[in-house]
């Protein structure tokens, strides 16, 4: 049996409380990882609902934690309010000394559940990262970057810069493809190649609130023209590019739509698309 003194009434805890917690913590990790693994099962099944059926992940396992510490402290510890409040100062304390990044994650990862700048399923980039967002734990946030690189994000990141969400929660997402042109190509009919060329995409998504666009800009020595699409699946991102880009490529050598050719002092790395 150990007691704790701080001044105020002692907390008793016995070998059988501590065993009856780590058996409650396994349960709930268990739990957790069960309901995890088969939501995202069923998520994986339809592009339209996954992300929406994966927002019920973090807010689970928030219910599920909160439910567990509350019932070892209330119930397996038997902590009466005024013990709590002398513990809650000792925490208070240990963080203060010592763990205040690990609680300042911790109560990220409870901003990020509650306000949700992102979901699971998102594609975001944080902290200069850049990839869909496959989980939000308490701690920190799991990003797959393009190149299938796991990264990890403590959730105070969420404080301290900024987030940008490249789908909001949505299935479909906005893919910008820009191309280069000499400065007397025939700019109208490039346009045509590069539209025709998105809206003919297998992986394109068309609606009222989804439209394309095509635009153009005149730089010194040569002209952009860059189209805007929406995607049908986040995860289409770089495949849609992709097609795009090779098929547009292909009508403008067949069409006799130049490149702009490099100069010096310009970026020849940009002439290249």
């Amino acid at each position: 049996m150990v007691t704790l003194q701080t001044g105020v009434p002692e907390v008793t805890i016995d070998a059988l409380d501590i065993v009856n917690s780590l058996v409650v913590i396994v349960v709930a990790y268990v739990v957790v990882q069960m309901f995890a693994f088969v939501v995202s099962k069923v998520a994986e099944q339809t592009v339209k609902h996954r992300i929406t059926v994966k927002m019920v992940l973090p807010l689970f396992k928030a219910v599920v934690y909160a439910a567990v510490a509350y019932y070892i402290v209330g119930q397996v510890l038997a902590v009466t309010p005024t013990q709590l409040l002398a513990i809650s100062g000792l925490i208070g304390a240990a963080i203060g000394f010592g763990i205040k990044d690990l609680f300042s994650s911790v109560f990220g990862g409870f901003i990020l559940i509650v306000e949700q700048p992102y979901k699971i399923g998102d594609k975001v980039t944080i902290d200069g990262h850049y990839g869909e967002v496959t989980d939000i734990g308490i701690r920190a946030t799991r990003l797959q970057t393009p190149d299938d690189t796991l990264v990890v994000v403590p959730n105070d990141s969420v404080f301290s810069g900024a987030v940008a969400n490249a789908n909001a929660g949505k299935a479909e997402m906005l893919v910008v493809v820009e191309f280069y042109v000499a400065a007397d190509a025939d700019l109208d009919r490039a346009m045509c190649i590069v539209e025709e060329a998105l809206v003919t995409s297998r992986y394109v998504f068309v609606s009222e609130k989804r439209p394309f666009v095509v635009l153009t800009e005149d730089e010194l020595y040569y002209q952009t023209v860059r189209g805007k699409a929406y995607v049908n699946d986040t995860r289409n991102e770089f495949v849609f590019e992709s097609d795009v880009t090779r098929r547009v490529r292909r009508a403008f050598a067949n069409e006799g739509i130049e490149k702009p050719s490099p100069l010096p002092g310009h970026d020849a790395s940009r002439s290249e698309s």
